[in-house]
């Protein structure tokens, strides 16, 4: 129906317009957060995709020197809804500009700016602050676990007395199978705590090794299926542990099965016929 121009119908219509106009505001920049998965090894960075899409006629701009705008993660312990303090000033996605009736994809990391190595049960919240308005994106649910533990191995430093390195292999569900992690946390004169590596999936015929070398090579090998292992390195120094290489390899026990239905098979080697007399 038509709003009559008298004093108090005018103000309604006003109120209504100005209502009308922040929701189609709010709902012209969009912003969602989806975390690759719902259960967290202690010690992984908890990675994450932000989408924002920006269907306002104005500019989006984060992360430059003269940028207005900003964007942040919220994060919050689900038991009584505290929220996190933030852990440095690191950006928690990479600078960007978006025109009008454009999107973009950004990678973040919650483990990088929030103390989330303690097993527990957190939401996440992603915010845009544009023009001093927010734009909040759904809440995600995430839980930090221990891991179950396999083996585990010391490493010593020769020339640093007082440290040492403890590496834990585990395992949790991940993807609907079960994947192996590595972690590595200081002790004595440093208690740094490294950044937990997914390994990829494992099946747990047996336990995996965990070898560490004098020289500080790190190796981990665990059974990716019945005819295959996965071969993990690492460096490992005082103050630096790098992913060096991962490999796959074939089980010795079944390599030299599989080899010869290969040589057998249609087409291929066929076996010498030996003459009579060779038998006698």
């Amino acid at each position: 129906s038509r709003c009559k121009m008298t004093r108090s119908a005018f103000v309604s219509c006003l109120a209504s317009l100005v209502l009308f106009s922040a929701f189609a505001e709010t709902a012209e920049i969009k912003v969602d957060l989806k975390l690759a998965g719902g259960d967290f090894v202690s010690g992984e960075r908890i990675r994450g995709i932000v989408d924002i899409a920006n269907s306002s006629p104005e500019k989006i701009s984060v992360g430059y020197s003269n940028s207005e705008d900003r964007f942040f993660v919220e994060v919050f312990r689900a038991s009584d809804m505290t929220q996190l303090s933030k852990v440095g000033k690191s950006p928690f996605v990479a600078r960007f500009v978006l025109q009008s009736s454009e999107g973009q994809k950004l990678e973040t990391f919650l483990g990088d700016h929030y103390g989330l190595r303690e097993p527990s049960h957190s939401l996440a919240k992603p915010v845009l602050v544009h023009n001093g308005v927010r734009y909040e994106g759904a809440v995600r649910a995430f839980d930090v676990v221990d891991g179950i533990r396999l083996v585990s191995a010391v490493q010593m430093f020769k020339n640093h007395k007082g440290l040492q390195r403890e590496f834990v292999l585990s395992y949790w569900s991940r993807n609907h199978s079960e994947h192996v992690f590595l972690s590595a946390n200081d002790s004595g004169t440093s208690d740094r705590k490294w950044e937990t590596r997914d390994l990829g999936p494992i099946l747990r015929l047996e336990n995996p090794s965990l070898s560490v070398m004098p020289s500080g090579e790190v190796v981990v090998l665990h059974r990716l299926n019945q005819d295959q292992f996965v071969r993990s390195e690492f460096w490992s120094l005082p103050k630096a542990l790098e992913f060096r290489i991962r490999e796959t390899v074939r089980d010795p026990e079944t390599a030299g099965t599989a080899r010869v239905r290969e040589l057998y098979k249609e087409g291929g080697i066929k076996p010498k016929e030996n003459p009579w007399w060779k038998f006698w």
